[in-house]
């Protein structure tokens, strides 16, 4: 079901962060303001050095702004201490990696349940059919009980978004998601990410590849630290069409 609101969940401003390499400055972000409302799904865009991992990163909790704010579903996560830090990484967001980080010898079903074992509010959980729902989302049902070894690189990926799924998060926050895949797959991952942005899911992908951008809703470019395009790009080209036409070209290939 969409749960799309016109409320934000997002609210960025005036962020900024600088590192200290030595007796040099580096001004990774220099004053960005960011809104995101529900439902989105947002492409960040930019060259290396251009400061959107360092957005990321803040976005994810996983790194503090020099200066500015940052609110999350009305949470000023900017000030909060590292462990409420990780409350919310583990309750308000999921990740997906370029490089999965799936654990090794371990099940899929382990890998997705995994963030539900760490989670501190006391719930009631029946965490392994947590697990279950969120593999047979991403069409892994028959895969559950493979290690990482034994899938491809598509199939840990998908394990990998049945992970971030599973906290039933705000935010989904993907590094580069495809950067390891190749075409057909790439294609895939795309439109299981739509498929999950059209049930509501808000998902904010990193990328520098322009292909990629374009199954967006929204996209986001940085420069030398500053946001120099924000463009809704309206109905985007659906990745499940690429999918079909990029089979075809490869039976006719083969024929």
């Amino acid at each position: 079901m969409d749960t799309r609101t016109t409320d934000w969940i997002i609210k960025a401003r005036n962020l900024t962060r600088t590192y200290e390499m030595g007796s040099t400055e580096v001004r990774a972000l220099r004053g960005v303001d960011l809104t995101v409302e529900p439902g989105e799904m947002m492409a960040i865009m930019g060259t290396s050095g251009s400061g959107k991992s360092t957005l990321m990163n803040i976005l994810g909790c996983l790194d503090r702004p020099t200066g500015g704010s940052y609110e999350l579903q009305g949470i000023r996560v900017d000030s909060l201490s590292k462990n409420e830090l990780a409350d919310v990484r583990n309750q308000k967001l999921g990740f997906v990696f370029q490089g999965f980080n799936l654990l090794p010898r371990t099940s899929a079903l382990e890998n997705v349940e995994l963030p539900l074992l760490y989670d501190r509010t006391g719930r009631d959980m029946n965490t392994r059919q947590m697990a279950v729902a969120a593999l047979e989302r991403v069409g892994l049902g028959d895969r559950m009980n493979h290690e990482s070894s034994e899938m491809s690189g598509g199939q840990q990926q998908r394990v990998a978004i049945a992970r971030a799924l599973v906290t039933n998060p705000a935010v989904i926050l993907a590094d580069e998601p495809t950067g390891n895949l190749d075409t057909q797959t790439t294609l895939e991952i795309m439109s299981l990410f739509q498929e999950l942005n059209d049930d509501g899911a808000t998902i904010l992908i990193v990328t520098h590849e322009q292909d990629i951008a374009t199954y967006a809703r929204r996209v986001i470019e940085l420069r030398d630290g500053l946001v120099i395009r924000d463009e809704k790009l309206g109905i985007p080209q659906r990745a499940s069409d690429a999918v079909a036409a990029y089979r075809e070209s490869e039976m006719v290939g083969a024929a």
